[in-house]
């Protein structure tokens, strides 16, 4: 169940999405994801339509894939999009691949010929001719009760109805004499554009595409892509690309969090200096911070989630929890070295005293993030993969 609604910010452009029943709430066992692809294939292609897109992923605000171009040549651009464009599609689990550059409405474009600018004609003369023989030009006003009423001189309906209508029309001087329009002017057919990007003044392209994550392996798409991108911009002068969207978002972040994470680790390590008053015995209780880590990775590799900034949030998390387990071995290790045992007996007596209470406390913390980590509703599945690197 849900609802849709259709929406569209230009006469040529079309929006229709459609909101779902919660996925707590669904009778059936599908995803979001699952409802798109089979719609996507109910479809097929529509007839006349240049881009057909489909979206499922809640709150994304990039594209998996996005490649940037940009360069002083637009001309170029659209050439080395229409490459690119044809190297994604070789990849299966991409799909909806397309370009930012949209064309806008039909126009007719003028080009004014010497010959006008002898009779003293300029394009501003020729435009404002040709916008009042079609459109129209106001005569008069008429009051009627408390409204204008505008009256519009022009050609009949049947003299402004095809393209050589205008061709035919005559262009008047400033010296009051007419000539033909063809004589001054050329007439050229073309689109303009609904959008032009620019970045640091050169116009730019993005060639997106997205992607099932479940099955796609975009690690190594995109390490393809900058083996791929770097010779076919060279083909080009003054072109470069860079990868956007979701790869520069993760880029950041995650330089973001390393800067936030050595930290943490440097605050780990001098709070467990000062009490042990040892550089050693600190390093060793942080020595099991590695496989926590190589754990999380697993489970989310058993769960079926790839890496987020979430997970990475979970496994800074992660790296308090197991110093504290550590902790209280070596702690206890040290007890035992106090009382005359040797460093062998002390661990083996402290792995086998402290087993329970490491173990206990590990399964409880790996219990009480069971229920978010299963859970189906849409507030949950920002924090699973936080659950996940924490159990």
């Amino acid at each position: 169940g849900g609802r849709g609604r259709g929406a569209s910010g230009q006469s040529h452009i079309g929006e229709v999405s459609l909101q779902l029943t919660a996925p707590e709430e669904r009778t059936l066992s599908v995803s979001s994801m699952d409802i798109v692809n089979e719609w996507r294939r109910m479809i097929g292609p529509v007839p006349g339509a240049q881009d057909l897109n489909f979206r499922a992923e809640i709150g994304r605000g990039s594209s998996p894939i996005d490649v940037q171009l940009s360069g002083p040549d637009f001309e170029d651009l659209s050439a080395a999009a229409d490459l690119v464009k044809e190297r994604l599609a070789e990849y299966p689990d991409l799909f909806d691949i397309t370009d930012s550059y949209q064309d806008g409405k039909p126009e007719i474009k003028l080009r004014i010929k010497p010959e006008a600018e002898a009779l003293g004609l300029t394009m501003r003369d020729l435009a404002q001719q040709s916008r009042e023989a079609f459109f129209g030009a106001e005569a008069q006003r008429i009051q009627r009760g408390r409204e204008d009423v505008r009256v519009m001189v022009r050609y009949p309906l049947e003299e402004r109805s095809s393209l050589d209508s205008l061709e035919n029309m005559r262009i008047r001087t400033a010296g009051g004499a007419e000539v033909p329009f063809a004589s001054v002017a050329e007439v050229e057919m073309g689109r303009s554009f609904s959008t032009i990007n620019r970045i640091d003044r050169n116009r730019t392209v993005n060639v997106t595409a997205d992607a099932d994550k479940e099955k796609a392996n975009l690690e190594l798409i995109k390490r393809d892509l900058t083996e791929f991108l770097p010779d076919l911009v060279a083909q080009y002068p003054g072109m470069s690309f860079s990868m956007e969207g979701e790869a520069r978002e993760q880029a950041e972040s995650f330089g973001a969090v390393a800067v936030g994470g050595i930290f943490v680790l440097f605050a780990i390590y001098a709070m467990l200096a000062i009490p042990f008053r040892s550089y050693a015995q600190p390093a060793i209780v942080m020595s099991v911070i590695p496989f926590g880590l190589a754990g999380a990775i697993v489970g989310h590799l058993i769960m079926g989630f790839s890496l987020s900034i979430m997970s990475v949030f979970g496994m800074l998390a992660l790296a308090g929890v197991v110093v504290n387990d550590s902790l209280v071995m070596v702690d206890y290790i040290n007890r035992r070295r106090s009382e005359g045992m040797s460093v062998n007996e002390a661990v083996r007596v402290a792995g086998v005293a402290r087993f329970r209470a490491i173990m206990l406390t590990s399964l409880t913390t790996f219990c009480g993030l069971l229920p978010l980590m299963f859970e189906k509703s849409t507030q949950a599945q920002f924090l699973i993969p936080m659950g996940i690197s924490l159990g």
